[in-house]
């Protein structure tokens, strides 16, 4: 869990947030982060706290010290994204605290795990039959995959998922944001890259830790509409993570079950083409600290997320 890491913190702290470990007890703590926004000062906590969740004493005493610090750093509210998979139990047991459920998603909540412990046969056969498809004409076309997390391609990257963002209309994350994440993750970070005759086509930024790689950041060229370039990086990155050791391929947010209208909805149907399996986190939920500015944030963001169809 990447985020609740010493290089999540590194990664916040170097563009300017404020990130701190609050340790609850020998085994339970979280890495809660400040951030000043316009619409007011917040503590964010991604995929956490850390902690037995079914210990009713432990997550009311580790709740109380995170609203405490809040409340004495001036933020208006908490937001926490619990490491807990999304149940009618696990949404009862957070909603008793009291919280309230997030008028938006915090961190890839809904994502698609691939199984990499199974043989490349496997792989390839839990597949879509199109997404096999298009692996099989990436390799008669000879597409060349690569990795590297040079400045060059860190630049390259940038580069390339600005024009990216702005054919497909997201925001994306800033040069600053990116050299960050590559001085806190060093070779935990590799930028993937598919091309063909010399040509980019599809590039992927995946981080790694002992046990997964996650498909954090993705750009492509105007050829990935002709050409199935994300189809030779993604089969490429699955079998270099399976030579690595790693247990499992995080494909990193993917639209809600049912929302045909989300934001995500295009990429999800590519993702879910892998043949891995859908896992929902809990949704985000917050606690309010100062209730009546906490209010119309809560109206701006709920006209903002049907706005963006999120």
């Amino acid at each position: 869990n990447f985020l609740q890491s010493k290089q999540w913190y590194e990664v916040n702290k170097s563009i300017g947030h404020k990130p701190i470990f609050l340790m609850f007890s020998e085994k339970s703590y979280c890495l809660a982060i400040i951030k000043d926004a316009k619409r007011g000062r917040f503590l964010e906590i991604p995929c956490g706290p850390i902690l037995d969740y079914q210990n009713r004493d432990e997550l009311e005493l580790a709740m109380a010290e995170i609203y405490r610090y809040a409340k004495q750093n001036n933020c208006v509210f908490v937001r926490f994204r619990p490491n807990l998979e999304e149940t009618p139990e696990n949404r009862a047991l957070i909603e008793s605290l009291p919280s309230l459920s997030a008028s938006y998603f915090l961190h890839a909540e809904n994502t698609i795990f691939v199984d990499l412990t199974q043989s490349e046969e496997d792989l390839l056969k839990n597949m879509r039959r199109q997404t096999r498809y298009e692996v099989r004409r990436s390799e008669k076309l000879n597409f060349r995959v690569e990795k590297s997390n040079t400045p060059e391609i860190l630049r390259e990257f940038h580069q390339i998922q600005a024009e990216t963002a702005k054919r497909q209309g997201f925001i994306p994350p800033r040069r600053k944001d990116l050299n960050a994440y590559a001085k806190a993750f060093g070779s935990d970070l590799q930028i993937y890259r598919a091309t063909l005759d010399g040509k980019p086509v599809a590039y992927g930024l995946v981080l790694t830790d002992a046990l997964e790689g996650d498909y954090f950041e993705a750009a492509s060229t105007e050829l990935n509409y002709k050409f199935p370039g994300a189809y030779a990086l993604q089969w490429y990155v699955m079998r270099d993570l399976k030579k690595q050791g790693k247990l499992r391929y995080n494909l990193w947010g993917i639209a809600p079950a049912g929302q045909k209208n989300h934001k995500f909805a295009g990429v999800t149907t590519f993702k879910s083409g892998f043949g891995g399996e859908k896992f929902d986190y809990l949704h985000a939920h917050d606690l309010p600290v100062k209730k009546l500015h906490y209010g119309l944030i809560r109206l701006v963001e709920d006209a903002r997320r049907k706005k963006r169809h999120l």
